[in-house]
């Protein structure tokens, strides 16, 4: 099947139901139930007017397709150097294999050049296989592993409370006593 014309172009409020039926349907964590629709349009109208990122979108017959989302931040703590770090790259699988992943990964590449950013990072879903080997076609070698934790469910796993719901200090008191229990009057 021949390539099909794509229209790439930055994301607007209008997009955001489309965005999160996308990045959902891709298994990247988005939670609609939380966001509701004006929600989102406004995070999309902001991601708009910070000059370090953008969404961009690709638009098939008055239809999105596919999207990419780019953050324009150092490499790393220690660098000076900058990079455009591309996330939730995402197209409709009826759409994959027509170069739309490529024009968005292009736009990537275009923006980079148009703020003198030499290097690009691209975050994927570890068990989208079909993304990460496109990915690493294209020349983007893996340098880490991203994992995700809700806060609070890593704060009980960092220090967990006691067990039988006391805390450490009651628990000495109480084995003290057993020791030495207190003298009759």
């Amino acid at each position: 099947m021949p390539r099909q014309p794509l229209t790439v172009r930055d994301a607007v409020p209008g997009d955001a139901t489309d965005l999160v039926r996308l990045w959902l349907e891709a298994g990247y964590p988005v939670e609609p139930p939380k966001c509701e629709s004006p929600e989102l349009a406004q995070i999309i109208a902001e991601i708009a007017a910070d000059p370090d990122q953008r969404i961009v979108v690709g638009v098939h017959e008055s239809r999105v397709v596919a999207a990419l989302h780019m953050r324009r931040s150092m490499i790393g703590p220690l660098s000076r150097e900058d990079a455009v770090h591309t996330s939730y790259l995402a197209v409709l699988p009826e759409c994959r294999r027509h170069g739309y992943a490529r024009a968005l990964l292009e736009a990537a590449v275009s923006w980079a050049e148009a703020k003198d950013t030499p290097r690009i990072t691209a975050i994927t879903t570890s068990s989208s296989r079909d993304t990460n080997r496109f990915l690493a076609r294209l020349g983007l070698g893996t340098i880490a592993t991203v994992r995700v934790a809700p806060t609070a469910g890593l704060r009980m796993r960092l220090s967990p409370a006691p067990r039988g719901g006391r805390s450490r200090a009651v628990g000495r008191i109480l084995a003290e006593r057993r020791r030495h229990p207190a003298k009759p009057a």
